[in-house]
C-alpha cells in the first residue's frame, strides 16, 4: 500500500484527497507556491515542500521541483489532482522513471487520449460513435477551411492537444472562420503548446453527459454510471448532476457500455471519464465521443454521493497494484446528486475576483458536503483558479437535492470578496433546471437574467459588514496583537444587534 502521498496539486482538491490519506492512514505531502505558504492544504498536510515561485509555470507545473519536493519528503508515490500536471503524460513518465507510483493512468494513456484526432481515431476503431468532422490535411488557413465546408457550417472549431474549454470557437459562416481560427489557434497554442485545431459538426441543443470509468492493472474495468454536466458557461462545468435525468433506460445501457468499450480500447487503469454529447430524447436519442479525461474529475463527489464509494480510496487501492474491490453488478445508484462550483467572481460580471476572506462559514444542512480549498483568513490570489469550494447535495430525488442545494448556498457566509453564489442560487430557480429542459448554451442564452444587477447586494450582508467593521473599531486596544486567527473568525451576524445605528 502507498505510504506517503505527495498530491501536485493546491486547493479544494489537495485537501479533499487529504481528507481520504487520513481515513486510510497514508501520510500526506503537500506542495506550495510562495505565496501558498499559509494555504489551507498546507495546514492540512502531514509534511509540506515549497516548489518554487507564485506562477504555476515556475512552481505547480514545474515537473523538476515537483519532483525535487517527493524526494525531500520521502513520498513513494504522487496524486496529480486535476488540471495542473494531471493530463501531463511527461510528468507521467518521470514520475515512473523517479521510482514514484502516478496516482492515474499509464503515460501511454495519456499521451494517447490527450490528442483529441487520435483519441477520434482509437474511438472509431473501437465502434464508439464520434461526433461528425474532420481533421485538416495541414494547419493552414485554406486546410482549415476545406475541412468546415466538409463538415457544413455551423462548426466547432477544437484544440486537438487539450480540452477544458481552451481552443474552441463556434463558427457559424465561412467568412467568419478566418478570425476564429486564428483566436483558436493562439488561445491553444497558451493552454498547451500546441495549436493545432480540428473540426467538428456544431449540435446546437445538445447535453453534456459524461461516464465515470476506474479500471485496475488486473484486466478489470467498470463503469460508476453517468453525469449531466450540461450546465455550463464558456465551455466550463457550473453544475453537475448524477444520474443524468433525462436518460432513457435504454440510452443509460448503451451509453454506459459505450464508456467502458472506450476504456478497454487503450487499456485504462484508475479513474477517468468518458465525456459524450447527446442529441435528441427518449430512446432515439444519439451519444457522440467527445473526448477522455484521464484523471479524476472536479465533479467526482456526485459519483460517490449516488454510489456510496470514495473514489480517491479506489485510486490509491488500484495505484497501489489492488484490484477493484467490486464487479460491476455489485455498485448500484442511489437516490440523486447535484454539485455546483462556488467561485471568487463578481455575480455581475462573472469576472474572477481576489482578496482576502474575512469571513468564511459553510452551511451545515441535512445531505449537503462542502469541499473547500479556502479558510477565514485566507487571500485569493489572481495567479490560480478563482474556485473556492463545491456545494454537493444528495437526496432522495432530483428536486429534494436541488431544494437542498438552494438552501445551502443561502446559508453560505463569505464576506472580504465577491462570490457567485447568487448567481447560483438564481440559476437554480429557473424553471428549466428544475425541469431538466437545458443545453449546452443554455446560460449563455440567459445570461443577462441570471447577473446581478446594479446594487443587488442584500440589506443584510451590507449591514453585517458594517458591524464587523465597527465590532473591530470598538474593540480595546491591543486586540491586533492577539493574532489573525482570534480577530478574523469574530461573527458579523454576531455583531449586528450589538452595533448602534
Amino acid at each position: 500500500m502507498i505510504r506517503r502521498l505527495l498530491i501536485a496539486n493546491r486547493g479544494e482538491i489537495a485537501r479533499r484527497i487529504m481528507r481520504t490519506c487520513r481515513q486510510m492512514g497514508v501520510e500526506s505531502v503537500a506542495i506550495y507556491s510562495d505565496v501558498d505558504a499559509g494555504a489551507a492544504h498546507v495546514k492540512d498536510a502531514d509534511f509540506a515542500e515549497p516548489v518554487g515561485p507564485a506562477p504555476a509555470s515556475q512552481s505547480y507545473l514545474n515537473i523538476a521541483n515537483v519532483l525535487d519536493a517527493a524526494k525531500r519528503s520521502g513520498a513513494d508515490a504522487i496524486h496529480p489532482g486535476y488540471g495542473f500536471l494531471s493530463e501531463n503524460a511527461g510528468f507521467a513518465d518521470a514520475c515512473a522513471q523517479a521510482g514514484l507510483i502516478f496516482v492515474g493512468p499509464p503515460a501511454d494513456v495519456i499521451r494517447r487520449m490527450g490528442s483529441k484526432t487520435a483519441s477520434r481515431a482509437t474511438m472509431i476503431d473501437a465502434g464508439v460513435p464520434v461526433v461528425p468532422g474532420a481533421t485538416p490535411a495541414s494547419q493552414s488557413s485554406a486546410d482549415i477551411a476545406a475541412a468546415a465546408r466538409d463538415v457544413g457550417f455551423p462548426i466547432l472549431l477544437k484544440a486537438a492537444g487539450g480540452g477544458g474549454g481552451k481552443g474552441m470557437r463556434v463558427v457559424r459562416a465561412e467568412a467568419d472562420l478566418e478570425d476564429a481560427i486564428a483566436a483558436a489557434s493562439s488561445e491553444a497554442e497558451r493552454a498547451f503548446g500546441n495549436g493545432a485545431l480540428y473540426v467538428e459538426r456544431l449540435i446546437e441543443r445538445g447535453r453534456h453527459i459524461e461516464v465515470q470509468l476506474m479500471g485496475d492493472t488486473h484486466g478489470h474495468i467498470v463503469h460508476l454510471f453517468e453525469r449531466d454536466c450540461t450546465l455550463q458557461r464558456r465551455h466550463q462545468k457550473v453544475i453537475e448532476e448524477a444520474p443524468a435525468p433525462t436518460l432513457s433506460p435504454g440510452v443509460r445501457e448503451r451509453i454506459t457500455a459505450a464508456g467502458v468499450a472506450a476504456g478497454r480500447a487503450v487499456g485504462y487503469v484508475n479513474a477517468g471519464t468518458v465525456e459524450f454529447l447527446l442529441e435528441g430524447a427518449g430512446d432515439d436519442a444519439r451519444f457522440y465521443f467527445l473526448e477522455m479525461n484521464t484523471r479524476l474529475q472536479v465533479e467526482h463527489p456526485v459519483t460517490e454521493l449516488v454510489t456510496g464509494l470514495d473514489l480517491v480510496s479506489v485510486q490509491l487501492r488500484v495505484a497501489s497494484g489492488e484490484p477493484l474491490p467490486f464487479t460491476q453488478s455489485d455498485i448500484r445508484a442511489t437516490g440523486h446528486a447535484m454539485e455546483c462550483r462556488v467561485y471568487a467572481e463578481d455575480a455581475r460580471t462573472l469576472l474572477p475576483q481576489a482578496g482576502r476572506i474575512l469571513l468564511y462559514r459553510e452551511p451545515v444542512t441535512d445531505g449537503v458536503r462542502v469541499d473547500a480549498g479556502v479558510v477565514a483568513g485566507q487571500t485569493v490570489t489572481v495567479h490560480y483558479d478563482p474556485l473556492l469550494a463545491k456545494v454537493i447535495a444528495h437526496g432522495a430525488t432530483r428536486a429534494e437535492a436541488i431544494e437542498r442545494l438552494h438552501r445551502a448556498l443561502g446559508e453560505y457566509d463569505i464576506l472580504g470578496l465577491r462570490h457567485n453564489i447568487s448567481f447560483l442560487r438564481a440559476l437554480l430557480d429557473r424553471r428549466e433546471v428544475q425541469s431538466s429542459d437545458v443545453y449546452t448554451r443554455f446560460i449563455e442564452d440567459h445570461l443577462a437574467e441570471l447577473q446581478e444587477g446594479p446594487g443587488a447586494a442584500t440589506t443584510e450582508t451590507a449591514a453585517a459588514m458594517a458591524a464587523y467593521v465597527a465590532g473591530r473599531a470598538s474593540e480595546p486596544a491591543g486586540l491586533e496583537n492577539q493574532g489573525a486567527d482570534e480577530d478574523i473568525e469574530r461573527d458579523p451576524w454576531a455583531l449586528l444587534g450589538t452595533v448602534a445605528w
